[in-house]
């Protein structure tokens, strides 16, 4: 998983959740102060990280991640790779993943 890629699911996120301009966001750009995110979007965010790329954000790490550049950091450095994140395993055929 590249860092393009983790920006680039966090702006697509962020454009349809708050219907701004993808030129509206770069990694410097503050959820709250630039983006007018509320704790719901931040929350959204979060959950979206979450399912994507496997990492778990505690309420007090997420407290701290303040601009679009932390949480690609932060995924970066807790996230799984990317075949493992991008992809389910494979079963192999006549598996029955259930």
């Amino acid at each position: 998983m590249t860092r393009e890629e983790v920006f680039s699911l966090v702006r697509a996120h962020l454009v349809d959740e708050l219907e701004c301009s993808p030129d509206a966001i770069s990694e410097a750009t503050r959820f709250r102060e630039d983006l007018n995110a509320d704790s719901l979007d931040l929350y959204t965010l979060v959950q979206e990280l979450e399912d994507s790329y496997g990492v778990r954000i505690g309420d007090d790490e997420a407290a701290r991640i303040l601009t679009v550049g932390q949480a690609v950091d932060f995924v970066l450095a807790h996230g799984l790779p990317a075949s493992t994140a991008a992809a389910p395993p494979n079963l192999g055929p006549g598996s029955d993943p259930e």
